[in-house]
């Protein structure tokens, strides 16, 4: 008689299992750096939601790698670019994470600071050099219809017919920065209106995935690893997604590239592999892989959930995970019961 096959079924990197064990990982992330939170230390707070991101990333069955780091350019502490995360069994996966997207928010408990991350297959993510992004984030209803290289007047307009609603009804969000200035009085012109954003544009992009939140769309340059994690949750949506990498220093306009050279960032992205520096990346190519899920949770109060809140009993949590798995966006608030707990009131 013959032996029966072997099960060799593999299971999928990216399941409801994994989906589950990410929303714990940037929960666990935003209770640590809550902690902190309004209390000015903005590498401290970082430091503490890296560790708990790496600690709870360590209990997934899961041959995991970092794809997309945080915290090279302050020389924060980091979930560092190639680094191995999981039990180191299991299916293959890729992160991009930023355990505490918008430090100064969190350190200075201003509105939208969060950790994030962004999981796919193998290869499914774009790895972003820690460079600078021009950004274009919009609604569905205009995905494929605006563009990154039509100028902000055009794209208002295309906009604007694509929503039904006048110039002026319209909020574009542009991070309050001097290489903005023209293309902040470029919005004005138009009769929209501008939502300017000291840090943190990645809950700014989703934000234009949803009907109802009044951010219409994004513009500008921010960072590029941010701009990953973005179109990965844009993809999951249906929402418009495009990057553009920024090279030269007389663009970013930004302190931190003082002392570098336009000559010298394109040697260091020919290093990297990318070959047309001027490409304009969709949504689907920074985030090409099969299944790709984002992963959200508020570490202050910020456009689509709350902040951590510390209780007598618990502590809550508000979350959103997005996955083009089943495709669903799912808005979790979670009460984590402290040991000796006598009473958790409904909310």
């Amino acid at each position: 008689m013959e032996s029966p096959t072997p099960n060799t079924t593999i299971r999928s990197p990216v399941d409801q299992t994994l989906i589950q064990e990410i929303l714990e990982v940037v929960e666990q992330a935003a209770i640590a750096s809550a902690r902190l939170s309004g209390k000015g230390l903005k590498n401290e707070a970082d430091a503490a939601a890296v560790e708990a991101m790496r600690k709870r990333m360590g209990a997934i069955q899961m041959q995991g790698r970092i794809v997309i780091g945080e915290g090279e350019r302050d020389e924060a502490p980091m979930l560092y670019i190639g680094e191995e995360v999981g039990s180191g069994t299991g299916p293959g996966v890729d992160f991009a994470v930023d355990p505490c997207e918008g430090t100064n928010l969190c350190a200075f408990n201003q509105r939208g600071s969060m950790a994030v991350l962004a999981a796919s297959d193998r290869g499914g993510l774009f790895n972003a050099p820690d460079f600078y992004m021009k950004k274009l984030a919009a609604p569905p209803a205009a995905k494929g219809k605006v563009d990154i290289r039509k100028s902000a007047t055009e794209n208002i307009k295309i906009l604007s017919d694509c929503l039904g609603l006048s110039a002026d009804e319209l909020t574009i969000v542009v991070m309050d920065r001097a290489r903005h200035k023209d293309l902040i009085s470029e919005i004005r012109a138009t009769g929209a209106r501008i939502q300017p954003i000291s840090d943190g544009d990645v809950q700014a992009a989703i934000a234009c995935g949803f009907a109802g939140t009044g951010t219409h769309c994004l513009m500008g340059i921010g960072a590029a690893p941010e701009g990953v994690i973005s179109a990965a949750a844009m993809r999951a949506l249906g929402g418009h997604f495009q990057g553009q990498l920024v090279y030269d220093p007389a663009v970013a306009q930004t302190s931190e590239w003082a002392d570098m050279t336009k000559e010298g960032n394109l040697a260091r992205l020919a290093e990297m592999g990318i070959s047309d520096p001027d490409k304009v990346y969709e949504a689907e190519e920074l985030a090409c892989g099969e299944h790709v899920v984002f992963a959200g949770s508020g570490i202050t109060d910020g456009l689509l959930f709350g902040g951590v809140k510390f209780e007598t009993d618990c502590t809550r949590t508000s979350s959103l995970v997005i996955s083009n798995l089943d495709n669903t966006c799912r808005f979790t608030n979670t009460v984590h019961i402290k040991d000796g707990a006598q009473s958790i009131a409904l909310n």
